[in-house]
């Protein structure tokens, strides 16, 4: 689908600032939610700012990602950054936590576009060869985000209002929109004879919400055992009625005849795992690092921040490989990578040195850019190119279910071993274990508990990296079953 016509480097410009919009969005709310909810009154709801955005990102994805295939990139992408612009600037008019969750979740809807669409025009406007080196560089976005996000939440939040950290996508949006209206040009596309697959949208969306709201509710220390089993009742049922709509539909969502390709599965498996890792990495480190070290927010943030910068050299050994290499040779290498920053992980000492967790971020940098990278690459090479778009859209979904479903197990891990070291310690109780964390509460806390509390800290940390070796192990079983060359 490439056309002389479409200014390469000013779309890469384009899906790039997307990208860094969108990166930048979860990070600077979180900066800016104490002020928030301080000033709109709702801590009980403060949750749903983030889960309603995600929840929704999640449902929009797979749709846009047929609907790109059928009608085109351009008219998805423009829709979806036209829709997150309009949800960002009602957020941030937003007077109650009602409103402003209704418009996060129009937010999250716009959203679902940005990752697997800039993806897939990528796909169409750079060679095979090239397309890993770019991917790396515009997921590098992430990095950038992570490190600028908290400084400009926090300038925004002082200087002006915690309404400008939605306003201030505003005119990034709309100069994103003008930039791919003006140099993104693609063949005009046939018309659809067959009608687009309404049901099997419809049951997707009921079996992922049933899906993913059942483990956010799992992950919360005091869940409801019967909202759990409705929600799994339901995304069971859900799934069910969606492969029977799929087996019949003249044009479905997701081809399940994708399934039937034994790479396919394997690449987006691992995919899948090594983002359920990837998570754990990105949330307990900075909790490790202020909670055991008793650093600032800012200062543990940064912690994560090498495996950034390292992705886009792994981006880039995946762009010199893919093609060379059969997939399976390829993510045995970054698994493995991997898998030796995990194991150190498991057994790091509480007080491991801040540099520490510096060159460990940066050798998983690394493994993380190279298993992402060739893994959405290859799924995109595997597939007919007029269903690109839905196969790289599957490859997003599945990274973020896997996520939002580990963040859940997690949390269950980490919350049983504090209760259980709770028990065990008759002098602490879990309030204090919150306190720990955050450095400015920390400092309150009686001294001679601190060596108790740190320890019991550190065992649920501890556990937790335990769960998330397990899933690299796995990808990498995985992995073994794959056999096929890439040419």
């Amino acid at each position: 689908m490439k056309n002389n016509k479409t200014n390469v480097v000013l779309v890469t410009i384009a899906l790039f600032v997307a990208t860094f919009m969108s990166a930048v969005e979860g990070t600077i709310v979180s900066t800016a939610m104490p002020t928030i909810v301080g000033e709109l009154h709702g801590v009980t709801l403060m949750n749903w700012i983030f889960s309603i955005y995600l929840l929704t990102n999640s449902l929009a994805t797979p749709i846009y990602g047929k609907l790109s295939d059928r009608i085109g990139r351009k008219p998805v992408f423009l829709f979806g950054l036209a829709v997150f612009t309009f949800g960002s600037m009602m957020s941030g008019l937003s007077n109650s936590m009602l409103t402003l969750i209704l418009w996060r979740a129009v937010q999250g809807i716009g959203a679902g576009t940005i990752m697997p669409v800039s993806f897939t025009i990528i796909a169409d406007i750079y060679p095979f060869e090239k397309r890993a080196q770019i991917m790396g560089l515009n997921g590098s976005a992430w990095g950038i985000a992570s490190v600028v996000a908290p400084l400009l939440g926090g300038f925004i939040v002082d200087q002006l209002s915690w309404h400008w950290v939605f306003f201030i996508n505003i005119p990034i949006g709309l100069i994103t929109m003008l930039l791919i209206a003006l140099y993104l040009h693609e063949p005009k596309q046939a018309a659809a004879s067959s009608p687009l697959d309404v049901a099997g949208s419809v049951w997707l969306s009921v079996a992922l919400l049933g899906l993913m709201y059942g483990f956010q509710v799992v992950g919360e220390r005091h869940s409801n055992l019967l909202i759990v089993a409705g929600c799994f009742i339901i995304a069971a049922v859900g799934l069910w009625l969606f492969i029977r709509q799929e087996r019949r539909a003249s044009d479905p969502i997701i081809d399940l005849s994708l399934f039937s390709n034994r790479t396919f599965v394997i690449q987006n498996g691992v995919a899948a795992l090594i983002s359920g890792f990837l998570i754990c990495f990105n949330v307990y480190i900075p909790t490790w690092t202020q909670g055991l070290l008793g650093l600032q927010a800012a200062q543990a943030g940064f912690a994560v921040t090498p495996s950034s910068v390292m992705w886009i050299v792994g981006s880039f050994i995946a762009g010199r490989v893919i093609g060379k290499l059969r997939p399976q040779k390829i993510l045995f290498a970054s698994i493995t990578t991997v898998l030796i920053g995990a194991i150190i992980l498991v057994l790091l000492p509480g007080q491991t040195p801040f540099w520490g967790f510096l060159l460990i971020s940066a050798e998983l940098g690394v493994g993380f850019g190279l298993t992402i990278t060739s893994t959405t690459v290859t799924t995109q090479h595997l597939v007919d190119p007029a269903i690109i778009g839905m196969a790289t859209s599957f490859n997003t979904l599945a990274r973020s279910l896997a996520q939002t479903i580990m963040l859940a197990v997690y949390g269950i891990v980490m919350n049983a071993t504090l209760a259980h070291g709770v028990a065990r310690n008759h002098d602490i109780n879990l309030r204090m274990l919150n306190a720990l964390i955050n450095p400015h509460t920390a400092k309150n806390l009686p001294v001679a508990l601190l060596p108790t509390l740190r320890r019991v800290l550190a065992s649920g940390v501890h556990n937790v990296f335990l769960v998330a070796l397990l899933l690299v192990i796995v990808a990498l079983l995985v992995n073994a079953f794959d056999h096929r060359k890439i040419r």
